[in-house]
């Protein structure tokens, strides 16, 4: 080791804990002498080989969970990006020199994402606490104390687990109901006024951050006009899908008696201020005018819409910007902007959830979309909404919902 350079592959071999780098695929990538001591398992057993081929789950107790537990907290973390703790989990552990014979352990796991230059998980750090001597304690002068702790701490441990089952089932029924309810207030609708639209709603990974985007897409009073928003509600699960079909009914009616997206907006803050959940909530909204081609926007709070020309170049509106609704004490009038366009154009809305990453300037994420969309700007609007999503969001599925609306002009 050259002076003053730090040694780290030897600090990770002598970390006291039981330390495991895994590949996002649930390879072991290296263990440190501590695990592979009080796994019983030697390198050439761990290194390069799949976890649950090293750790199995018994096979003769059908109602073991300890590596299903596993298995969703290193997903988990894969596609969040996000590190987890798990509760104390119970393992039995396949005894290496005696094959079929299973030895109970109980492990406290800490699961945490490695990123790479790029952003995206490279490796997992897998620690754990060995604690079964706590549970399983044996024998000495102390053992009856042992055993009355053993009971305790292995009573605690089972409820921990059954409480975490049971929220977990509470979270997976709250997010279906929430996005039946969501699906069925969100419109369907692929044309409007003579023009061709695509839509999509994507839901963010895991049960958190779900529900709280919309969009719309309404026919206007009065000339050949139509109207295009989306938003964003802060919150998620049932509570962030109520508040979000109130904004978006609440704005879709306001569009169709205002003079313009900017007093549609001053009516939507105005209602959002008596509507619970739905303070700091954004939305932004387009008025086209088909006969005049022009585009006059208004946003609250939100990432600006995109227009992309037919000749390729790519122009954000963000001429009209101003915070979330509900965020003054006293509302004052909104700005609007507006732009013109040529036949063959397309107007594309979307909610955060499509650009923003952790540890990412929004910026970022804005010139990766102007890219996409200025290379794939010839293909039809439900094949683009597809080349989109799909070299936007992370493989596993992004941790925020993503709305996106593509409008041909």
């Amino acid at each position: 080791m050259t002076e003053g350079a730090i040694d780290y592959a030897g600090v990770f071999q002598a970390l006291p804990g039981m330390v495991a780098l895994l590949t996002p695929d649930l390879l072991f990538a290296d263990a440190n002498e501590e695990f592979l001591r009080v796994a019983g398992r030697t390198r050439e057993q761990v290194v390069g080989r799949y976890l649950f081929d090293v750790f199995p789950d018994n096979p003769n107790d059908p109602t073991a969970s300890g590596m299903r537990n596993l298995a969703a907290s290193l997903t988990r973390v894969v596609a969040t990006g996000e590190r987890d703790a798990m509760a104390l989990q119970r393992y039995d552990v396949e005894n290496p020199d005696r094959p079929g014979e299973w030895e109970e352990r109980y492990w406290s796991p800490v699961n945490a994402p490695v990123f790479g230059a790029d952003g995206k998980v490279v490796l997992l750090v897998h620690r754990i606490e060995e604690v079964t001597e706590l549970i399983r304690a044996r024998g000495g002068p102390t053992g009856s104390r042992s055993r009355v702790l053993e009971a305790e701490l292995y009573t605690r441990a089972r409820e921990l687990q059954e409480l975490n089952e049971r929220l977990r089932q509470a979270h997976a029924r709250e997010r279906e109901v929430a996005l039946a309810l969501q699906k069925a207030m969100l419109p369907a609708r692929r044309q409007v006024g003579h023009y061709r639209a695509a839509v999509r709603y994507r839901p963010a990974v895991g049960a958190l951050n779900v529900c709280g985007d919309w969009y719309d897409l309404v026919d206007l009073v009065g000339g050949n006009r139509i109207g295009v928003a989306v938003g964003d509600v802060v919150g998620h699960g049932l509570d962030a899908a109520g508040v979000m079909g109130q904004l978006r009914s609440a704005l879709s009616a306001a569009s169709r008696v205002a003079a313009g997206p900017a007093e549609a907006l001053n009516v939507l803050g105005r209602y959002a201020h008596v509507v619970d959940g739905a303070e700091s909530a954004t939305a932004v909204t387009t008025f086209i005018d088909c006969d005049r081609r022009t585009i006059t926007y208004s946003s609250a709070g939100h990432p600006p819409p995109v227009l992309v020309h037919p000749d390729g170049r790519v122009e954000f509106l963000d001429r009209a910007t101003d915070p979330p609704l509900d965020a003054r004490p006293d509302p004052i009038p909104r700005p609007e902007a507006s732009t013109t366009y040529r036949d063959g154009a397309t107007l594309v809305l979307y909610t955060d959830g499509l650009v923003e990453r952790r540890r990412e300037d929004i910026d970022t994420g804005l010139a990766r979309l102007a890219d996409s969309l200025a290379r794939h700007r010839d293909e039809d609007p439900e094949s683009l909404a597809d080349a989109v999503l799909l070299e936007l969001l992370p493989p596993g599925g992004a941790t925020d919902d993503t709305a996106l609306v593509i409008v041909r002009l």
